[in-house]
């Protein structure tokens, strides 16, 4: 398996496999394919997909650990910006089928709607995460600091399970909320777990 991550190939293929669902669901919404409802599918789509990659994007390190797959790595850092790529479609799909750019109506709507604020709240912590993504940002910040304004994914991924639970509610539907909360706590349990082996008995 290293062989093929660390092929020169790799990301390519993995960049263009990233796209694949952006481009379905702007064949789907130009095709009718989305449903009765396409704005709010397209949007719920975007979330879905946004959500998905923070899952590959916290699995690459218990994988590269667990399997031995140190190449795993080099695609860390695309998977992560492909997550951003995808809430930014998601905000963008929202502020233009819901709400037709109305920027006063989006604030209000900000303020009004919980679910709404901890998803404004998640995206921009992400924007920080990808504004310094990169190897100029790490050098000018120190590798110190950048690790710790990097372990906001975190709370990233508690924030958005948060504002899919509450987006949910409405329609007391919690079976996918379950399974993503599921996963990122068993993510989240597995670097805790290595973190407090790691420390020496005193």
């Amino acid at each position: 398996m290293n062989r093929w991550l660390g092929h020169r190939y790799a990301k390519p293929v993995g960049f263009v496999l990233a796209c694949l669902p952006f481009c379905w669901l702007v064949w789907a919404a130009f095709n009718n394919q989305l449903g009765a409802n396409p704005a709010e599918a397209l949007i719920r789509s975007l979330g879905d997909w946004t959500l998905r990659f923070l899952v590959l994007v916290l699995a690459v390190t218990p994988l590269r650990v667990g399997f031995g797959w140190p190449a795993l790595a080099r695609l860390r850092r695309m998977v992560g910006l492909f997550v951003f790529f995808y809430a930014c479609m998601h905000l963008l799909a929202y502020a233009w089928f819901d709400m037709e750019f109305d920027l006063p109506g989006i604030v209000a709507d900000v303020v009004k709607r919980p679910f709404i604020l901890v998803g404004f709240l998640s995206w921009l912590l992400l924007l920080a995460l990808a504004a310094t993504s990169f190897n100029r940002a790490i050098r000018a910040m120190g590798a110190q600091r950048w690790q710790l304004l990097h372990r906001a994914v975190y709370a990233i991924a508690g924030l958005g399970v948060l504002h899919f639970f509450w987006m949910r509610s409405g329609k007391n539907d919690f079976a996918e909320v379950a399974v993503y909360a599921a996963i990122f706590a068993l993510l989240l349990g597995w670097r805790l777990w290595r973190r407090l082996t790691r420390i020496s008995p005193a």
